[in-house]
């Protein structure tokens, strides 16, 4: 549980934020959706899982259309030295990420209840990070503002309670490697969210980027 709370709760938001200082929330996303190659190949060598091709195929769609959907902000990215460390930093968060979702399948196969292993993890990856604010010297602020303490509720209740809790239950019931598929979909809820909010304007390959993940989706969890 220590271990499931560092790696998930912990140092893969360190990572994923960070990267962030260095390049777009946008290609950080397409980076982040690794994680579904991350477990795949993750739950093949720590799980013994068998790397199914129909899970490689549904990945390799879902992942083609999140590069559409970006295929802007990657054509402008340039590997500067501080956009390659971010690319890299981003790139590790997803891979301990993945790390987390195989800890807590593990887990879960030893009978641990996830509600339970997501409260002591999500404790030790707090209190570790705290730790590491500490030693970098980094200010504990706290705003009382509306905006801010609703915020923080959100992010605590439906974003990582309620968030990590089904989803972690599904990697339990499909296995890691289906499960990740999930990652996929964030960006495209962000887009949706960005189209009410922000006038987010839709392109031919952003659409097509999102068939492409939705034909994905459909077809890693359809039955045999």
């Amino acid at each position: 549980m220590f271990l499931q709370g560092i790696l998930l709760f912990g140092f893969n938001y360190w990572c994923t934020y960070f990267s962030e200082l260095y390049i777009t929330s946008g290609l950080v996303a397409v980076i982040f959706s690794t994680l579904v190659f991350f477990n795949i190949f993750n739950s093949a060598v720590f799980l013994k899982s068998k790397i199914q091709p129909i899970v490689v195929l549904s990945a390799l769609l879902g992942f083609g259309g999140i590069i559409l959907i970006f295929i802007d902000e990657i054509i402008n990215f340039n590997l500067t030295n501080t956009s390659s460390k971010g690319f890299l930093i981003a790139l590790a968060g997803a891979f301990i990420a993945s790390l987390g979702n195989i800890t807590s399948a593990y887990n879960q196969k030893r009978k641990i209840p996830v509600i339970q292993a997501n409260t002591y993890g999500m404790l030790y990856g707090a209190f570790v990070m705290l730790i590491i604010g500490l030693v970098l010297g980094k200010e504990l602020t706290f705003d009382i503002s509306f905006a801010y303490i609703t915020s923080l509720a959100y992010l605590s209740i439906f974003g990582s309670i309620i968030a990590f809790t089904t989803y972690l239950i599904l990697l339990g019931n499909i296995g890691p490697d289906r499960a990740g598929y999930v990652t996929l979909l964030f960006p495209i809820i962000a887009l949706l969210l960005s189209t009410i909010f922000e006038n987010y304007e839709w392109s031919i390959t952003s659409a097509i980027g999102i068939f492409l993940v939705l034909v994905g989706n459909i077809i890693i969890l359809k039955k045999r």
